[in-house]
């Protein structure tokens, strides 16, 4: 896809991160996921990020993660396919290439593993990937990799295929001065855990779309969610928030790393399992388990898809 066209794609509607698949022995199970992503075909995501975050990129093997794209795009039609992308400079290039050769429409930069840097470093980071490929490409501040307002300037100079900003570190004055300064330049996604809890203030800073993972299990609820949020009817958001979204974080906040687990759980409650998260992140308990089917009894209008 030409870098514009994934540019306008993102800023198009609701954004989701397919989970990624694995069987009891924790390898991919590309016929699970696949069947996966063509049912969220028929919720209108804008586009699809095949291993990314929620779909645990960070425990993929750089071989692994064209075979993921590839198995997106052979189900995903005409929705975009945006592969993850990361670790250090020269493994990221490696990912990205293998991405785009296997059809990936676009990649997300997540941050580099483990270690912080200068701006000096970042920017070399992802102008090496912006470099790679012709696809476009997508900067995810997050963590240790928080691009300054600046830095993103800079990219934007010399990289014309970077087309995309995702912010998931909160720091809403950075977004607003990224926003503000950049303009037109790039879409703006919002990326924190969970987004939706702080989709209204990001709204207002000009990202006016977000990835949802909840997306995942429950695709109605989140898409009355996005387009409430579009309309202005806070009626509806702030009851969503109350019902659903706040009882579903103090679940997630039960445990470490359970922002991925959750989801996975929500599909096996619907009947539709991805299988177990890897090492080392691990399953939801028992006794959460059934917390969470309890909180989706309470919603079982929005589950029927499933």
């Amino acid at each position: 896809m030409d870098p514009q066209l994934l540019k306008g794609a993102l800023s198009a509607g609701l954004l989701s991160f397919p989970v990624t698949h694995f069987d009891a022995d924790f390898r991919f199970d590309r016929a699970g996921y696949e069947a996966h992503v063509g049912w969220l075909g028929g919720f209108e995501a804008a586009v699809l990020f095949a291993a990314g975050g929620t779909g645990e990129f960070f425990s993929l093997t750089p071989a692994e993660v064209p075979q993921v794209v590839r198995a997106a795009k052979a189900v995903a039609g005409s929705t975009p396919i945006v592969s993850g992308c990361g670790y250090g400079t020269h493994i990221a290039v490696e990912i990205a290439r293998g991405a785009e050769a296997a059809g990936a429409d676009g990649i997300l930069l997540l941050p580099p593993y483990l270690m912080t840097a200068e701006q000096a470093g970042l920017y070399a980071h992802v102008k090496a990937v912006c470099d790679a490929v012709g696809i476009g490409v997508i900067v995810y501040n997050r963590d240790n990799a928080v691009l300054s307002a600046d830095t993103i300037a800079r990219l934007c100079d010399v990289c014309p295929n970077l087309v995309g900003f995702k912010d998931g570190h909160g720091q809403v004055d950075l977004v607003l001065e990224i926003t503000r300064w950049m303009g037109g330049r790039l879409a703006y996604i919002g990326g924190m855990p969970t987004h939706e809890v702080f989709a209204a203030p990001y709204f207002s800073a000009g990202v006016t779309t977000y990835s949802s993972a909840v997306f995942n299990f429950v695709p109605e609820l989140a898409q009355r969610f996005y387009r409430a949020l579009r309309d202005g009817d806070t009626a509806t958001t702030d009851a969503l928030l109350r019902d659903f979204y706040y009882p579903l974080l103090a679940i997630r906040n039960r445990g470490k790393g359970y922002a991925v687990s959750i989801i996975k759980a929500g599909l096996a409650v619907l009947g539709r399992s991805a299988g177990p998260v890897r090492p080392p992140l691990t399953d939801l308990k028992p006794e959460e388990m059934v917390q969470l089917r309890d909180l989706l009894a309470r919603h079982a209008e929005v589950l029927a898809p499933a």
